[in-house]
């Protein structure tokens, strides 16, 4: 065919897959066909799925059409002239959110004179013009095929721009949460089969499927329709698999052996050693710790009635076990060798009905947990040895389960109708192991005078340093409908979307018989200790002389809250001409949380409107160079943890001694008070009234989002591309907790305010702009106090980032598949967002996870040499991964990715005095006393890992045995991800754990599996 003639058919079928494909929606579980036929009088085309739904759709006069929201399966396409089948396509596989051509294009001029027959789909390389987003897709073939751990964000790490986070924040099944495009971890959203499954607490992290349950993943990293929101850093999207009219299971066995893993390297003291040492310079015997990991798993699917009902199940259970040698202070240090044993049971069911053709029912029900126990044991860190039990280890019970009803009806070729609803249970269950409550917990011990105890750090067989309640976890419930209407060049889709959540019997009380724990700490006997707080110095104190001091630590918070979420949108994709499509959409969200007393504290119904536009030009008319721009706005519900804190009524109290002792149960004896109990934040246990707790006309968190990129091919087997990306940060929710400033302000005012008529710690309020609080006088009125930037002392809120991604990606074909990418990109401005992942805290082994009430915005002092890059920015960014089946029998198969170091954080006292103005200890911008703003300090170290992987399929098996092969981090890399950043422990004191590492590289290890499928 001549390229005169070829060019009507191109343009034409550049306009079929815009018209049919379906959105690029971030929950999408279906796909569409669409594709062009000869031209002739009384043509039909009929698309039948494996599970034996079919659909007859008309074809138009230009030769036209489409079939758009199928199920995700294997698909035969017939063409039908005046009733009779004149020609097949067969085994055509749907891609999640995508529209796949399926054409039948013919020199003859009569549809009615071809003879049937049967074309399997090809592998070529093509371009889906009427998608505007960023996302990358994994199926399960290549799930099957790559070395890639076994979790969604494992597999999310895949897309360009996706790292992991540095702040070892993880979510509730022991997952190391990811950012994208430079965004807090917390901003993310999860969904399972359309149905959300987004942490509401916190926001870390959702569920996962069976790894063999999972048909396709995506992975959006921007750009995506009006239909979905409640996120501003990227979405996870999980399909799972689903019967068919043919039988098919298998089963596996993985194993990660002790022995075949690689040791990791010792942590030791950076800067100098701590008061009381327990091992000299080491901080943590990592070579000492060993795991074992092995996985079972089961699948089967098929039809219950053939053509009708389908059934698909899936399990999986893994048990890792091995032993832990924790750091000699911190978290840990009261459990000093832990021998473990973690187990993950999931499983997934998912019943497929087809009432008829036009009408479909899907139930899924799925599981995700995690549980740990285990043994405590003593330990001498100088010699390396295990000695006596102390007790039983924590046991712990995390996860929860999921189950949603979808329906879809295809009411006519142009109106469809689906509606969802499920509900997500989920668990946060600790009981503590080996727990005395007669004992009271001790922490810090190595900070201990040596004087009084030997020389030897003195604590007690306490591990418990808090407790939660039984029943602590969450409850969401979804609820959405969607209504689609193709009318000429237009498909309009508009609905609902919302959704419920609950946090049940959240927070914890100190631990012991007292209410209390203590934690030792010494300074400089001539500074004080914390000017904020008003602790002074110890020097004139009796047994004061050497610096060392004792805090008496009180912490209370039990609360169940809740929130609600809706959202209605209406969009539009308009097929300008044959080669521009529009994507017109616009989305209105609605939050509003409640504190302990169902007290709403914030309610923002007013519309939030967040446009969708987007543009696909297919410039040649042949589907085989695309341009593309979008632009949206993204609104973000808040989590429901600042009703815990910002809108609670916790208690959290430090008071100050100086001691003359140690008992032998490591408690201080002979005590003098140097302080008050004092609080930050005002956090005195106090519930304040919710008209308090937010600033007047409070804004959700949003940003705004710019891409533009092309797409194109490269002769018949490659496609290549770029984009640039821009983000900004429009506004943001955070606490203030500078109370005095404010009411000071108020006082000027002419108000009668105190701490007791308004007792709140901190307000939530849009940090970097005028904001005005709503406070109570002495006679119970309300008043209304505002306050400007500068009066906060602030800068504007900034977080910016930009990005230039190219790719270079090789389909299937010729036994072979393989994607390579690199982005460049910077994320800046003076927050992360929601979390704070520098800002580690020993007491925790993590970043701060106070989400949206991190320290930033607190007080002015804190603000100060903010502005820099931020810790979740990458500056280089190179991945590949793909696979070779170089024989029927053998596959081998890569993935390796070089990431440049994030900032290297320096945090310490304020100013060149050390003082502490806010009481946040040594938290501030400041280095030894220099100005220290984000990544002046330099890089930490780039992070290279090749994991490789081989499969064998014996022929005499049919190929339905399979034994495989993975060997993760090859050069068995430990590069440092993250440090301590606080040079200082204490004013003019430095701190012995700045530059020590708080997260490494895992080393080598390998995976072993068989695995049987029919």
């Amino acid at each position: 065919m001549s390229s005169r003639t070829a060019r009507p058919h191109r343009i034409a079928l550049a306009v079929a897959l815009a018209l049919a494909a379906p959105g690029a929606f971030a929950q999408s579980t279906t796909g569409g066909i669409f594709g062009q036929v000869p031209t002739a009088a009384g043509q039909t085309v009929v698309i039948t799925s494996d599970t034996g739904l079919s659909r007859e759709v008309s074809v138009d006069d230009r030769g036209r059409y489409s079939a758009g929201q199928l199920p995700l399966g294997t698909y035969t396409v017939s063409l039908k002239a005046n009733g009779q089948t004149v020609d097949t396509r067969s085994n055509i596989v749907l891609k999640v959110g995508a529209g796949t051509e399926v054409s039948f294009v013919s020199k003859a001029a009569d549809a009615q004179d071809l003879t049937g027959m049967t074309v399997s789909a090809s592998a070529l390389a093509k371009i889906d013009v009427s998608s505007i987003d960023s996302r990358t897709v994994v199926t399960s073939e290549q799930l099957a095929k790559l070395p890639l751990g076994r979790n969604s964000e494992a597999i999310a790490l895949l897309a360009p721009g996706v790292v992991n986070n540095g702040g070892n924040f993880k979510g509730a099944t022991g997952n190391s949460l990811v950012s994208f495009g430079g965004s807090a971890a917390s901003e993310n959203a999860y969904y399972v089969n359309g149905f959300a499954t987004t942490d509401p607490l916190q926001g870390f992290g959702g569920l996962s499927l069976p790894y063999g349950a999972i048909e396709q993943q995506e992975v959006y990293t921007g750009g995506y329709s009006a239909q979905y929101g409640r996120s501003d850093g990227g979405v996870i999207n999980v399909v799972g698999k689903r019967g068919t009219n043919e039988w098919h299971f298998g089963a596996q066995v993985l194993w990660e052996p002790a022995f075949a893993r690689a040791s990791q390297r010792n942590r030791y003291y950076e800067n100098g050693l701590p008061a009381s040492p327990r091992a000299g310079n080491l901080y943590a015997p990592d070579s000492e710790n060993s795991s074992d990991s092995t996985t079972v798993s089961a699948y089967a699917g098929g039809p219950l009635i053939k053509d009708k009902l389908f059934v698909f199940v899936a399990a999986e259970y893994e048990r890792q076990q091995g032993n832990t040698v924790n750091p000699v202070s911190g978290y840990t240090s009261t459990k000093p060798y832990e021998d473990y044993r973690y187990n993950s049971p999931r499983w997934y069911g998912k019943i497929d009905w087809n009432i008829t053709d036009n009408h479909i029912l899907e139930l899924t029900g799925a599981s995700d947990k995690y549980q740990t126990s285990g043994t405590v044991y003593d330990y001498d860190y100088a010699s390396r040895t295990r000695l006596g039990r102390i007790g039983a280890d924590d046991d712990t019970k995390n996860g929860g389960d999921l189950w949603t009803a979808k329906y879809t009806g295809y009411i006519t070729d142009d109106l469809t109708i689906s509606a969802q609803y499920g509900k997500l249970h989920t668990t946060a269950y600790d009981s503590p192991g080996g727990y005395d409550p007669s004992l009271t917990y001790v922490d810090g011990i190595v900070n201990q005078n040596p004087a009084l105890n030997g020389g030897a750090p003195r604590g007690n067989s306490q591990t418990v340093s808090s407790l939660i309640p039984a029943g602590k976890g969450n409850r969401t419930t979804n609820t959405r409908i969607d209504i689609t209407y193709k009318i000429g060049d237009h498909t309009i889709t508009a609905g609902i979307d919302n959704q419920t959540a609950t946090a049940l019997d959240q927070g914890s009380v100190t631990s012991g018989p007292g209410g209390y724990s203590w934690t030792y700490g010494q300074g400089d006997p001539n500074t004080p200790i914390s000017t904020g707080l008003g602790v002074p110095a110890t020097g004139g104190f009796p047994n004061g002389a050497g610096g060392y001091y004792v805090i008496q630590n009180i912490n209370s918070s039990l609360a169940t809250v809740r929130s609600t979420q809706r959202a209605q949108y209406i969009e539009d994709k308009w097929q300008v001409s044959d080669r521009w499509l529009l994507s017109l959409g616009i989305r209105n969200d609605q939050f509003e949380n409640f504190n302990a007393d169902s007290d709403a504290f914030i309610t923002q119904h007013k519309p939030q409107w967040a446009p969708r536009l987007g543009a696909s030009w297919d410039v040649n008319g042949d589907a085989t160079f695309k341009i593309y721009a979008n632009a949206g706005r993204y609104y973000l519900g808040l989590p429901l943890n600042p009703a815990l804190n910002a809108a609670g009524g916790a208690l959290t109290t430090s008071q100050y001694f100086t001691y003359g002792g140690i008992a032998a149960d490591g408690t201080p004896t002979n005590l003098t008070a140097i302080s008050v109990p004092v609080a930050a934040n005002n956090t005195f246990g106090q519930l304040p009234d919710p008209k308090t707790v937010t600033t007047k006309g409070l804004k959700s968190e949003y940003q705004d989002e710019f891409i533009l990129g092309f797409t194109k091919t490269l002769g018949s087997d490659w496609v290549y591309g770029a984009k640039a990306t821009q983000r900004i940060l429009r506004n943001a929710i955070d606490d203030y907790c500078d109370i005095d400033l404010v009411l000071a302000k108020a006082q000027s005012l002419g108000y009668n305010v105190t701490t007791d008529s308004n007792p709140v710690s901190c307000w939530l309020f849009n940090p970097g702009k005028a904001n005005t609080f709503n406070l109570v006088d002495t006679s119970g009125n309300y008043v209304s106090v505002p306050l400007s930037n500068k009066e906060f002392g602030f800068e504007g809120l900034k977080r910016r980032y930009y990005a230039l991604e190219t790719f270079l990606e090789h389909p299937f074909a010729d036994g072979w598949y393989g994607k390579v990418s690199y982005t460049f990109s910077r994320s800046y401005g003076n927050t992360e967002g929601q979390l704070r992942s520098d800002l580690f805290r020993e007491s925790r082994g993590t970043g701060q996870t106070a989400v949206s009430t991190t320290q930033d915005w607190d007080n002015s002092y804190i603000m100060v040499n903010t502005n820099g890059v931020q810790n979740n920015d990458h500056k280089h960014q190179f991945k590949f991964f793909g696979y070779y089946q170089f024989t029927p029998e053998w596959l081998v198969s890569a993935n390796l990715s070089l990431i440049s170091g994030a900032p290297k954080p320096c945090l310490g006292y304020f100013g060149e005095d050390r003082t502490d103005p806010a009481g946040y200890g040594n938290s501030y911008h400041f280095c030894y006393g220099e100005p220290s703003p984000p990544g002046s300090h330099g890089r930490l170290p780039w992070m290279r890992q090749l994991d490789l992987g081989a499969t064998y399929r014996p022929d005499f098996a049919q190929s339905r045995l399979a034994f495989n092969l993975n060997v993760f981090n090859v050069t068995n890399e430990q590069k440092v991800l993250a440090i301590f950043p606080n040079s200082e422990s204490s004013p003019n004191l430095a701190n012995p754990l700045y530059g020590t590492p708080t997260a490494m590289q895992q080393p080598r290890y390998v995976r072993l599996s068989v695995n049987y499928d029919y």
